[in-house]
């Protein structure tokens, strides 16, 4: 292992994304401890000491890095760019134009990512906008952070304060953006998923303590077997793969024999990742903030009895679909089995016992429906055990749980398979190897 990591840093190309990767991840934690200003931060610290992080706000500060209940500058992360990703992903299947984007290539694309952006800052505003009123009337409390409930967190409050509040927390989000799209362009790995994944791993710490504390040392045993396991299983159905056999027919071009070659398609089990799980997560959060910026005491009441507490059936219900239906909608997104067909069929290819064409676009389609159920399933289970589990032992700190571990081992694995395609180019050998 030494020794590969050495060779990591022998290729002065993949040495220098590594570390520009760290300082960028360096420079966004240290954004979660600025707070904002006109906030009472030494409040916010004593009561956050006293409460216990979790519900749809819980998931938020997994997310952010803890940057929510420290109120820094950092304090919706990157939550809204996923959100107004998820807006352009539903809109692209129906809006004409944007379908259209899809389907041009890298031109196309730029202007999705574009106005991905837009969206974002318009979302930024908005979710701003709830959250400073939400400090200012003490309404974490319908958020789940039990504790801050009835406490004005924002001194001589005013419209130029709460102003200045929204825009320094737009100015971070499109900051933390900006940072992310640096990583994915001259760093390694996608940029958004290394931003999570270092928000996520910065909390494990201080989440174990909190279980052992509050649970004592059988239980949290129990939970770390518990953990070690769910690893494992993530590890080896991030593996899993259906392999479509493809054959090519030989063909003569002048007086050399082209073809007549044998691959296979891989179709993942897991084929959308932890896309499903993050995309469920931001979907949740959509109510708590509209009742934390309205008045609405319907709506109110009905998220605090629902949609926060992670152990209420309708919750557990809600999640569930939510991750199955984002499974199958991002695998569809993902992979194009017309288009796959299309593609083999124009390289003179074809599946063995399956015709070229619709009877082949026809079987892709059937084996992606069949395999990603199981994984969809998969992916639920993972995200929900740890929910069960805490609910059972009456454990209230609930500072992380499947989706946590989802995130650090996707986007680990992820990552060094990045890292191990660049090295085996140069012919060194990688972590997977």
């Amino acid at each position: 292992m030494l020794s590969r990591l050495r060779n990591m840093f022998r290729v002065p190309d993949l040495r220098n994304k590594i570390l520009f990767t760290i300082a960028i991840v360096l420079c966004y934690r240290l954004g979660t401890h600025i707070p904002v200003p006109y906030v009472d931060f030494d409040q916010i610290q004593n009561l956050k000491d006293q409460s216990t992080n979790q519900g749809v706000v819980g998931f938020l500060d997994l997310f952010s890095g803890g940057a929510i209940s420290s109120v820094s500058i950092f304090f919706l992360g990157i939550m809204p760019y996923i959100t107004a990703s998820i807006i352009m992903q539903l809109l692209g299947v129906v809006i004409p134009k944007l379908e259209q984007w899809q389907q041009e290539g890298q031109a196309g694309q730029k202007k999705i990512t574009q106005w991905t952006r837009y969206v974002t800052v318009a979302l930024a505003v908005l979710q701003s906008t709830g959250f400073v009123f939400a400090l200012k009337d003490g309404q974490q409390g319908l958020l789940g952070f039990a504790g801050f409930e009835g406490t004005n967190m924002i001194p001589g409050f005013n419209g130029w304060r709460a102003a200045l509040i929204v825009l320094t927390w737009t100015a971070g989000t499109a900051l933390v953006m900006w940072l992310g799209e640096l990583i994915t362009q001259r760093g390694v790995g996608n940029g958004m998923s290394i931003l999570i994944f270092a928000s996520v791993v910065s909390g494990l710490p201080s989440a174990g303590a909190l279980i052992y504390k509050e649970a004592g040392v059988f239980k949290f045993a129990v939970v770390m077997a518990i953990g070690v396991g769910m690893i494992a299983a993530i590890v080896f159905v991030e593996s899993g793969q259906r392999r479509i056999p493809v054959q090519f027919a030989k063909r003569v071009v002048g007086r050399r024999m082209y073809g007549g070659q044998s691959t296979y398609i891989p179709l993942k089990v897991n084929q959308a990742g932890v896309i499903p799980v993050i995309f469920a997560s931001s979907i949740l959060a959509f109510p708590a903030l509209i009742a934390t910026a309205t008045n609405w005491n319907v709506l109110q009441d009905f998220v605090n009895d629902y949609l926060v507490q992670s152990d209420s059936f309708v919750y557990i219900g809600l999640y569930t679909l939510l991750i199955l239906f984002f499974a199958y909608f991002y695998t569809a997104i993902a992979f194009n089995p017309a288009r796959q067909a299309d593609l083999i069929r124009k390289q003179g290819g074809f599946i063995p016992g399956i015709r070229p064409g619709p009877p082949t676009e026809k079987y892709l389609a059937k084996v992606l429906n069949r395999i990603t159920l199981p994984g969809a399933m998969f992916l639920a289970a993972v995200a929900l055990t740890p929910l069960l589990v805490f609910a059972l032992w009456n454990i209230s700190q609930f500072p992380f749980g499947g989706t946590a571990l989802l995130i650090t081992v996707g986007v680990a694995l992820e990552t060094m398979k990045q890292i191990d395609s660049q090295l085996m180019m140069r012919n060194y050998e990688g972590f997977l190897s």
